[in-house]
């Protein structure tokens, strides 16, 4: 029996996938011990990649030629800008973040090679593959609010347990299932091999990117100074 399409990327992504559940920016947050110049950087550089998330959700819809496909980004930009940005609002209010401080915020590597890797996949104009790249942010993120929230342990930190309580809830599983189905029915339905192994490699380095995401804030990453030749 053929494996899907989800079944094929989560065996190929478990040292990030799992991985991303216990690194230390996830546990610590978890602890309330993040620091939270950590968790402020990773709000100001996951702002800019949330940005470029959201268009690229309506690119993929404007590209497409499948009704389902289109529907299915649609309703993902929309859920988006309802959920999880205003959210985000909310934490940039407590935290005191200004447009100023994010505008002042050199974009960092980690950041920049992620949102650059998905507008590629669009930039070759297969929105199938484009729509492989981006289903893991969404499902990545409703496992760790699930795995955090099984731990039955509450963050002493306020701001931290409404992050953690952010994802992992029914709504949210309802459409991770059904963006995995859709995937694994245009995985099939492709008559291309290429394709196939574009949309494979399309998620796995998104999901490489994720896990590459907590140690970039962890490690409040910034571009290297390079060498000033004399």
């Amino acid at each position: 029996m053929n494996r899907t399409f989800t079944e094929i990327v989560r065996k190929q992504t478990r040292p990030y996938w799992e991985g991303s559940f216990l690194h230390p920016f996830i546990l610590e947050l978890q602890q309330g011990q993040l620091a939270k110049e950590k968790f402020r950087y990773y709000l100001i550089q996951d702002a800019y990649y949330l940005h470029h998330f959201s268009k690229i959700y309506q690119k993929v819809a404007e590209l497409t030629d499948n009704s389902i496909l289109r529907e299915q980004m649609n309703a993902n930009g929309k859920a988006l800008a309802q959920g999880e940005l205003l959210i985000r609002a909310s934490f940039f209010e407590e935290l005191r973040i200004t447009e100023e401080e994010v505008q002042n915020t050199p974009i960092a590597p980690t950041t920049y090679h992620y949102v650059s890797h998905m507008y590629r996949q669009l930039a070759e104009g297969n929105a199938i593959v484009t729509a492989a790249s981006l289903l893991p942010c969404a499902w990545l993120y409703f496992e760790i609010g699930q795995t955090l929230q099984k731990r039955k342990v509450r963050s002493p930190e306020p701001l931290y347990q409404r992050w953690i309580e952010t994802y992992g809830n029914i709504e949210a599983s309802e459409a991770i299932e059904k963006e995995c189905l859709l995937l694994n029915r245009l995985y099939d339905e492709s008559q291309s091999k290429v394709e196939q192994a574009q949309m494979i490699s399309a998620f796995v380095i998104s999901a490489k990117m994720e896990f590459s995401f907590w140690e970039m804030a962890y490690q409040l990453e910034t571009w290297p100074e390079g060498i000033l030749v004399k």
